[in-house]
């Protein structure tokens, strides 16, 4: 990843995976959404793993996936294996 992620960037990408509507919130308060809130489900969540692996080259391992609630944790484990 050559650049950092934003919170709106990673809320698109799950917008194209699942679909949905975008929450009428800041950025700022996007992040702490939890992805229930947002109306993302496990399957969301594992279409944007794989689109982040294939357009942003982040790799995420499936087990840190799981312990992922809000839209900020995701963001964070985002980085967090980009900078490995």
């Amino acid at each position: 990843m050559t650049a950092t992620m934003t919170v709106h960037e990673l809320h698109e990408i799950l917008i194209a995976c699942a679909g949905g509507d975008r929450p009428e919130v800041s950025d700022d308060d996007l992040a702490d959404l939890t992805l229930d809130e947002l109306g993302y489900d496990s399957l969301a969540l594992i279409e944007t793993v794989a689109r982040l692996k294939v357009q942003w080259g982040v790799e995420i391992p499936e087990g840190e996936i799981l312990e992922v609630s809000t839209l900020g944790d995701l963001l964070d484990l985002v980085h967090r294996t980009a900078a490995v």
